[in-house]
């Protein structure tokens, strides 16, 4: 019963719709308290002191807790344990919080907060990069791996660059640099945490990975993994956002529930989850690359500096896959890359949609365009000459012989639904007459499909199916809002060969089903996708080696289609009587399945190795046009061609390419967090710009299928590569209209460089 590629489901569409979807904040719980978080006023402090005794004498106060309150782990992470889930003598960011406060009411707590007084001895901040990485900078995390500010250190290592470009006809030498960027998820940050009678401590939140969240919690609380049950609950947007930030705002109601012995909700405010929530991050990129007269990239000699901010967070896997991709999707002879990362006093940098390549393809993208035109090829050509195609080795010695390489026709697909040969000639180059400059450009990518050797990728899933012929299912995939439960349920409809209407994605929990990872990395549809598909294949198996004799035939004869099951010239059962037939067995029609992703490898010192299984080839264009007078970008038309493998539920592909586009064109050309001396001067969207309905023109996405042979659906993905490719096709559209190049984000064009 095929429902892939043409059918438009989403299970919880009429639930979110009609506004029946309880998201966190929505929950109640008999007894429930309410906690506030109380926020340094410091940036960079030391001997940090807390005196709450005004605060817990408050009006409605139930408890106020610090640091020393907390009976387990005071600092975790997910890879370095440095977070400090509450502030303990040193303060490294605005974002610190030194005591939370339980109220009966909300109300309450926030009255009760500005009575908590703070003293500390001010330290001045360090909030450059380059500045905490020198020698004689303060050490801001005194006892940190090395005792550095140096978070980590990519690398990759192939041939001599240094001779190859001191060979080379051309040699660009450019520098770029990006900002910091706010996920500007629609749902702040929300946690309730519920002790139960057995002494399970219930986590309802917004978060990302349920199984980190449980992590934090049974840090904080010193209590194993079996005492904290995390159940999903709607969430209003992440896009990478919502892992550490959010699993801290869930352990701090736990710790407030345990020690009160009551619900307690935390809620934050926009300016609270603006304050302390990681962010994308800011990248210096220098890069020297090099080509024959001929347009061959010869080499490149790569440095980046990442700002990490207070906290590690994710940041060494961000960075590596900069390293991985630090060329984009092009082949050449000789790399030299380095990326480091910094401890500053700003806000800490953690996951958000693209993870470290956004910025490369920003630098990588142009470059290409920079390097076509003074070598006098334009900027198909260039790229037809050095894109990565079947059989070729990328620059970490991966050979991509293990599916399609499909870079080359997504391109010209592109070319083709953007009309891009046709009106490359009309562009202005700052030159014509009037007041409008017009400009169109293009970008292309390749981008590892799941976490490839920065994590392990692994998922599971399990299938219960009841007498009546019914179907519970569920996945370790994580529903973000991105329509993860309907595609699996799609997926198991059609490996079963069953309506839609007989499944019901069961309500998951961390004690229902085992850690498979978080849902980052466009790895939702091909790892619990993929394991949907394992347990089905299994539950069939099953199936058939238990009713094959009595439909009449061999195990390998059995059919599953059209809601029956099924031996050709045999019986035939409807799928309520082979249920019920498995039942009589007493033979129990449950399975659980298991995807693990191919093999892959990787040199930490030489940045060499497999890096992932697979590749999504991308590739959007952007036409604008510039007014003299003013500067002003007007976005005219935005184009995406991506391979994804396999379509399951196209209408969501295409939502997934057109949000991951406007967010891409707030990177380009709005967005922009005020950071200035460690603090944030926009704490809420009317100051920080993301882009309007009316800032978006129209957006074409094409969908091109070749499906995967690594995957067992033969899906890919499409979450991150949709954004990561269309700041630097609108920075080279851009260039195209005004004649100027622009190596910073955002995009600000001063109308006087236009005279």
């Amino acid at each position: 019963m095929p429902v892939s590629g043409t059918t438009v489901f989403r299970n919880d569409a009429v639930s979110k719709v009609t506004g029946r979807a309880k998201y966190t904040d929505d929950l109640k719980f008999y007894g429930m308290a309410h906690a506030v978080v109380v926020y340094t006023g410091y940036v960079r402090a030391e001997h940090l002191r807390v005196d709450v005794d005004a605060a817990s004498a408050a009006p409605g106060v139930l408890g106020v807790f610090t640091a020393a309150d907390i009976p387990g782990q005071i600092c975790f992470g997910q890879i370095n344990r440095d977070y400090a889930m509450l502030a303990q003598e040193r303060i490294l960011c605005e974002g610190d919080v030194i005591a939370l406060i339980v109220a009966e009411t909300r109300a309450e707590a926030l009255a009760a907060a500005s009575l908590v007084k703070e003293q500390a001895e001010e330290l001045p901040p360090v909030t450059d990069s380059f500045e905490a990485l020198k020698p004689d900078a303060p050490i801001l995390r005194p006892g940190s791996a090395g005792n550095t500010n140096r978070i980590n250190h990519g690398r990759v290592r192939k041939g001599n660059a240094e001779a190859v470009l001191q060979g080379c006809d051309l040699v660009l030498d450019e520098e770029f640099s990006t900002q910091f960027i706010e996920h500007a998820y629609m749902e702040p940050e929300a946690g309730i945490a519920v002790p139960r009678p057995d002494g399970v401590i219930e986590i309802y939140g917004s978060m990302q990975h349920p199984y980190s969240t449980r992590r934090f919690v049974s840090a904080m609380l010193g209590e194993p993994l079996s005492n904290i049950e995390v159940y999903m609950t709607p969430m209003g947007g992440g896009f990478g956002g919502k892992d550490d930030t959010a699993a801290i705002v869930c352990a701090r109601a736990a710790l407030a529930a345990r020690k009160l012995n009551r619900p307690v909700k935390l809620t934050y405010d926009r300016s609270w989850s603006m304050k302390e929530s990681y962010k994308r991050h800011p990248y210096y990129l220098h890069y020297r690359v090099g080509f024959d007269k001929r347009g061959k990239f010869r080499g490149a000699d790569i440095d980046m500096v990442s700002d990490s901010g207070a906290y590690t967070s994710v940041t060494p896997w961000v960075n590596w896959r900069s390293t991985a991709q630090c060329c984009g999707p092009y082949t050449a002879d000789a790399v030299r890359m380095d990326i480091v990362a910094a401890t500053t006093n700003n806000v800490f940098t953690g996951a958000m949609r693209g993870f470290g390549a956004p910025q490369v393809n920003f630098a990588v993208e142009q470059l290409m365009d920079m390097a076509a035109e003074k070598l006098g090829l334009s900027p198909v050509e260039i790229r037809r000459m050095n894109m990565v195609k079947q059989g070729d080795a990328t620059i970490t010695g991966q050979v991509l012989d293990n599916h399609t390489v499909s870079l080359e026709a997504v391109m010209d697909r592109l070319l083709a639904e953007s009309s891009y040969r046709e009106k490359y000639p009309s562009c202005s180059r700052g030159k014509g007459e009037g007041d409008e400059l017009y400009g169109i450009g293009f970008s292309i990518s390749y981008r590892g499909a799941s976490l490839g050797a920065e994590g392990m990728d692994y998922c599971s899933s399990i299938i219960n199916c009841q007498m009546d012929g019914s179907i519970l299912l569920e996945a370790a995939i994580h529903e973000n809002g991105q329509g993860a439960e309907s595609v699996q349920m799609m997926i198991l409809s059609e490996e079963l060969g069953v309506p839609l209407s007989r499944i019901r994605y069961k309500r998951p929990s961390t004690s229902n089903i085992p850690d498979g990872g978080t849902t980052v990395a466009t790895r939702g549809t091909i790892m619990g996708g993929g394991a949907v598909a394992i347990a089905a294949r299994n539950l069939k198996k099953l199936i058939a080696e238990t009713l094959a004799e009595e439909l009449g035939g061999d195990p390998s004869e059995v059919v599953f289609e059209n809601d029956t099951v099924s031996v050709p010239l045999g019986k035939s059962f409807s799928w309520e009587e082979a249920m019920k037939a498995m039942h009589l067995h007493r033979v129990y029609p449950y399975a659980f399945g298991t995807f693990q992703a191919p093999h892959v490898s990787w040199d930490e010192e030489l940045g060499q190795g497999d890096a992932y299984f697979t590749f999504v080839y991308s590739a959007q264009a952007a036409e604008l046009t510039v007014s003299r007078k003013t500067g002003k970008i007007k976005l005219l038309s935005l184009t995406a061609v991506h391979d994804i493998g396999r379509a399951i539920n196209r209408a969501m592909v295409l939502g997934q390419m057109y949000g991951g586009i406007a967010q891409a064109v707030g990177q380009a050309l709005s967005e922009d967090l005020a950071v200035r001396d460690g603090r944030i001067g926009n704490l809420n969207l009317d100051k920080y710009k993301i882009p309007r309905a009316k800032d978006l023109p129209e957006i074409k996405g094409i969908i091109v299928e070749n499906p995967d042979p690594t995957s067992p659906t033969g899906a890919k993905g499409i979450g991150e590569p949709a954004l990561e490719l269309m700041a630097p096709a609108i920075a080279n559209a851009v260039y195209n209209a005004t004649g100027l190049r622009f190596h910073s984000l955002p995009i600000t064009i001063n109308p006087e460089d236009l005279k």
